[in-house]
């Protein structure tokens, strides 16, 4: 059976590299955006500026949530539909991008519903009417590059993961200078989910060759810089954004495993940020999933691509996690659920909520090692209190 590895058609990178867009051909696009970060730092206007110059007409859909929600997602693809852009451009951290790949549907297909794009690979063939550009704003979640979009449903309080190679980007533009002003926690929340990314990808059961390569480059990448990115060394930062953008290209296409089943579901119910919710959870996800003997191979590899120390695989893995753990440290991540501010009474109280949904999330159909709901119960206590998993 034959497997498949999918990027975007041209990936541009580099300080300055969003003026491509005055290369752009067509009639009319639309820019989707977030908060007024990107306004405040002017690199709206000059995105709209370089527009210009290409010659087209732009319409710009602001405010998309931090969680972009279905209702963001309809009222943009109506608005599209009205206005027919040939080119959808997608700027910021992963949220804008995400829902400007879900209008995209919605757009393209007026007649479909929300539900019918849940399963994974479920999306009708796009292009029949725009392509897409993905700008990334953090050094995080790659979806400038990745086949994977997460919409919230704010009624039932669920973040779903739609995932199709139909949703890859036309054209990425991987720029660093637009993470040059964020904040200190975004840029350690960011860095450790691409790092999240990198490491679930490598033992994910859609891994290969090809997603192993860049997955190892990023997470070298990422050990060596982001402690001084975090500190404001902007060639660190220039570095994070590519180890990023690479951490994407593997996972979309070796997909990840529980540590973001569970950030997905924790984030909607407690409001930790996704990036925060995978570094508390990953080492403990490695050392869960370390028992499967394949993956504990895998873990001590990356560990000795790390240069890391142990005379067997199990030291190795224990050292890879120990690592993690400083590099939370150095950047003020919280050790904890607990320590984030989630309160026991409602920890016990949603518990078996999360658990559940966290269960039936697709990223945990490719996690290495089975999973059931009591298993997963007492990993979530193990990050809540800050033990480690044994089991």
């Amino acid at each position: 059976m034959s497997s498949r590895f999918t990027t975007p058609r041209d990936l541009y990178f580099g300080p300055g590299s969003i003026s491509y867009l005055k290369e752009l051909k067509g009639h009319k696009a639309i820019v989707v955006v977030g908060g007024g970060s990107l306004k405040k730092s002017g690199y709206l206007d000059k995105i709209l500026g370089y527009l210009a110059e290409a010659k087209l007409e732009t319409k710009v859909i602001d405010g998309i949530e931090p969680d972009p929600s279905v209702e963001s997602v309809l009222n943009g693809a109506k608005i599209m539909r009205e206005f027919g852009p040939d080119w959808i451009i997608g700027v910021g951290g992963g949220s804008p991008i995400d829902a400007a790949k879900a209008m995209w549907v919605f757009y393209e297909y007026p007649d479909t519903k929300f539900e019918d794009i849940l399963n994974p690979f479920t999306i009708p063939p796009l292009r029949t009417k725009a392509r897409l550009v993905g700008i990334g704003t953090t050094s995080g979640t790659a979806s400038e590059v990745t086949a994977c979009s997460v919409i919230t449903d704010y009624k039932t309080g669920i973040k779903y993961p739609l995932a199709d190679f139909q949703f890859n980007p036309d054209i990425a533009i991987v720029d660093p200078e637009l993470t040059y002003s964020l904040p200190g926690n975004m840029i350690a929340f960011t860095g450790v989910d691409a790092l999240t990314h990198a490491i679930e990808a490598y033992v994910a059961k859609g891994r290969s060759p090809f997603s192993d390569a860049p997955g190892l480059m990023a997470i070298e990448m990422i050990f060596g810089n982001l402690e001084r990115s975090y500190k404001g060394d902007l060639e660190a930062r220039n570095n994070m954004h590519y180890a990023q953008c690479l951490a994407g290209l593997s996972f979309t296409n070796a997909l990840v495993g529980i540590a973001h089943s569970m950030a997905h579901k924790v984030g909607a119910i407690w409001k930790v940020p996704h990036g925060c919710a995978n570094a508390i959870f990953l080492p403990n996800v490695i050392l869960y999933n370390s028992k499967d003997p394949v993956s504990l191979t895998r873990f001590a590899n990356i560990a000795r691509h790390l240069r890391l120390t142990g005379f067997t695989d199990q030291a190795l893995c224990d050292s890879l996690v120990q690592a993690i753990r400083d590099l939370n440290r150095k950047v003020n991540i919280p050790y904890t659920l607990k320590d984030f501010g989630v309160q026991e009474p409602d920890f016990r109280a949603n518990l078996s909520l999360v658990t559940e949904r966290a269960l039936a999330d697709i990223c945990t159909f490719f996690n290495p090692r089975e999973i059931d709901q009591e298993k997963m119960e007492r990993l979530f206590w193990c990050m809540y209190l800050g033990t480690d998993c044994f089991f």
